[in-house]
């Protein structure tokens, strides 16, 4: 599904479909849609996997070209290794900081897990299938709400209460729209996240530390 397609399950949901009076603009569309997208992105982002290369002498790696970045999740070094050797890292701004002993001798590969943004544009998208109902369910809520907070106190050929109605039904899509949010999040997911030992030892409060 591509961002036309997405605007185009908005208008059906919210019944804005007749062209020659409709409430939305496609920007105004587009803009709930890639604001759901984002939502969506910060519970279940995308995945991926990427090589960057060491500077002879320093532990520092460049992490400015990774795109729509949400988070590292993982850095291998050094690659080739069964199973995985990963090891523990520190992020400032767009500098990635393996926290190793020795310093890379030369040019060497280093594997970098980290999550992104999705992506709907169009011609693509990265919405995995189960997610087009989420996104879609999220957008017409924004959609609603805005359009219920500028019709307030204005003259609407539908009558009086015709924003009160899409605030209610706004209102009703965005708490369904949070629950799956809550149910896809990555946070809820049972799966092993620990693939390194942390540089400092966990502190909660069962844990003693000090003399």
């Amino acid at each position: 599904m591509n961002l036309s397609e997405m605007r185009g399950r908005l208008r059906k949901d919210l019944h804005d479909e007749d062209s020659a009076s409709q409430r939305w603009t496609d920007g105004e569309l587009d803009r709930h849609i890639q604001r759901a997208v984002r939502d969506l992105s910060l519970s279940a982002p995308l995945e991926a996997k990427t090589t960057l290369s060491t500077t002879a002498g320093s532990r520092d790696l460049s992490i400015a070209g990774l795109t729509d970045l949400a988070a590292i999740e993982a850095v291998e070094y050094p690659t080739g290794d069964y199973p995985p050797t990963y090891v523990p890292y520190s992020v400032w701004l767009s500098t990635l900081t393996m926290l190793i002993d020795a310093a890379p001798a030369g040019v060497e590969n280093v594997n970098v897990h980290y999550t992104k943004l999705h992506t709907l544009d169009a011609t693509s998208s990265t919405l995995p299938s189960r997610f087009e109902d989420v996104v879609a369910t999220g957008g017409a809520a924004y959609a609603a709400l805005e359009w219920a907070s500028f019709a307030t106190n204005r003259v609407n050929v539908g009558g009086q209460d015709v924003w009160r109605d899409y605030l209610t039904w706004g209102q009703e899509r965005l708490a369904e729209f949070e629950r799956a949010l809550a149910r896809h999040s990555r946070r809820n997911a049972v799966r092993v996240r620990r693939l390194y030992r942390p540089a400092t030892t966990p502190v909660d409060q069962s844990t003693v530390t000090g003399p």
